[in-house]
């Protein structure tokens, strides 16, 4: 992909796209924020788990603020992308419309994964945040729709004799702890959940991303055009390989969770290398000598 004036050679997304995406999706997002609406339940009652109030908060992206789901304590900024909400800040080239230090608390839901620049992202949510500040986020991981992005490289190579990419990739587990430090954020965690939809048909699975503004938006959509066979044969790959004995096909959405501080001294901090109180091969043999009852 040769890059350009307007799109550099590291751009994943075409962020024009994605805006015509999320504006198309906008006026039908409520027959099909299922999805959304669950991450988002699961982030807040992540949030209900942290025994601390927070009393200002941004929501990056603006999606809690889109399901009505914002938590009704405290002062909150939204910013968010493509689609204008009431009082909301809008994102624009993926800089952060926050001040630094102007909040105790970051939230994001299902908006991180289609942004280029994840760590550069991160590190603006980490820039907001006052020291001893929580950032909380919910993203597609890599393992998102697995089944439709093999049938249709599947079909395509079959069909065509080549291929180009028709699923967005995201970001793997594995690597967003290490990402949330790089970022500079102190305590990083990242782990995962699994939901498996079923849906009638692909073509239900595909009009519902449509609706979700989830459709494919990468910058090399070297085969824009999706021929009609080749359709026909990712839809018969798919039923074949991802059918329910009822006669329904199964989605994967991998949803990563990341979590992270803003560092302050109050923090809790690791041991430092060799300040622990036994040494190694003592500890091992005092457990082996214990007895055992």
């Amino acid at each position: 992909m040769a890059a350009t004036a307007d799109r550099p050679d590291w751009q994943v997304f075409d962020r024009a796209a994605l805006v015509r995406q999320r504006q198309r999706a906008a006026a039908r997002f409520g027959a099909h924020d299922f999805l959304h609406r669950e991450v988002g339940e699961r982030l807040l009652d992540r949030l209900a788990d942290i025994n601390r109030s927070f009393e200002a908060g941004i929501d990056l992206g603006g999606n809690l603020a889109r399901l009505g789901l914002l938590p009704a304590a405290g002062e909150w900024q939204v910013c968010t992308e493509g689609v204008p909400l009431g009082g909301a800040r809008m994102i624009e080239a993926e800089t952060l419309p926050a001040e630094p230090g102007s909040a105790d608390l970051v939230v994001s839901n299902l908006y991180l994964h289609s942004v280029n620049d994840l760590p550069g992202m991160l590190a603006q949510a980490r820039a907001a945040l006052r020291p001893d500040g929580l950032f909380l986020a919910a993203l597609f991981g890599g393992h998102t729709l697995t089944e439709l992005r093999h049938a249709f490289l599947e079909a395509e190579a079959e069909v065509t004799g080549g291929a180009s990419p028709r699923v967005s990739p995201f970001a793997d587990v594995r690597d967003a702890g290490g990402l949330l430090q790089r970022a500079g954020f102190a305590l990083p965690v990242a782990d995962a959940d699994v939901i498996t939809v079923e849906y009638e048909s692909p073509l239900r699975l595909m009009a519902d991303l449509r609706g979700m503004g989830e459709a494919n938006a990468l910058a090399d959509r070297s085969r824009k055009t999706l021929r009609r066979d080749v359709l026909a044969r990712m839809l018969d790959i798919y039923m074949g390989r991802h059918a329910t004995a009822s006669g329904r096909v199964q989605a994967t959405f991998e949803i990563v969770w990341l979590t992270g501080w803003h560092p302050h001294e109050s923090q809790q901090k690791p041991l430092r290398r060799g300040s622990g109180s036994m040494p190694l091969g003592e500890a091992l043999k005092a457990a082996m000598d214990k007895p055992k009852g």
